[in-house]
Order: structure tokens, then C-alpha cells, then sequence
């Protein structure tokens, strides 16, 4: 099995930032998806009121998780608290649904 290429510094440093990028981008899509979810099926009010809203908080959640996502000391640890509450999310939204409050 050949060994793997060392990096330079420089090039570990970009693929940490890309590493961040992908991480705000894409895993801050998913969790303000999941939260704009979760919230339009449980705030108490009318359907579509409820929708509005989840849906502009879905916005702030985005920007806190990309704000989080360079704020945090290592890129795993960017990952690892959007993974937390991705999860968690997805689950209260699945449990809606099996529920039946959607």
C-alpha cells in the first residue's frame, strides 16, 4: 500500500478552508432545510403562518451556521456541530411525520 503524499502547509490550509466552505455551504443548507421542517410542522399556528415563519428563521439558521462553521477551531469540529443538530432535526421531523402532525 504506498504511503500517502505529504502536504505542504500551505496546501493543508487550503483544503481545510474548502473543507469549511463545503461544510457552510452544503451541511448549512441541510440544517436550515431540516429546521424550516421541523418548525413549520410544529409552530402553533395556521398552516401557512407557520410556514412563513419556519421558513424566515430558516434564513438566520443558515447564517449562524455558516458564521458557526468558521468560528470553530477545527473542521471537524464545524462538521461534527452541524452533523449534532442535523440529526436531531431529521428525527423530530420524522417523528412528525410518523405521528402524523404534518
Amino acid at each position: 500500500m504506498p504511503a500517502a503524499l505529504p502536504l505542504s502547509p500551505s496546501a493543508r490550509h487550503r483544503w481545510m478552508v474548502a473543507s469549511r466552505a463545503l461544510a457552510a455551504i452544503g451541511g448549512g443548507y441541510v440544517l436550515a432545510a431540516l429546521s424550516a421542517a421541523a418548525l413549520a410542522v410544529s409552530l402553533p399556528l395556521a398552516r401557512v403562518d407557520a410556514t412563513l415563519t419556519a421558513t424566515m428563521l430558516s434564513f438566520l439558521v443558515y447564517a449562524c451556521a455558516v458564521v458557526w462553521v468558521f468560528a470553530a477551531r477545527t473542521a471537524g469540529r464545524a462538521w461534527l456541530g452541524l452533523l449534532v443538530p442535523s440529526l436531531a432535526l431529521g428525527l423530530a421531523v420524522w417523528l412528525q411525520r410518523l405521528l402524523g402532525a404534518a
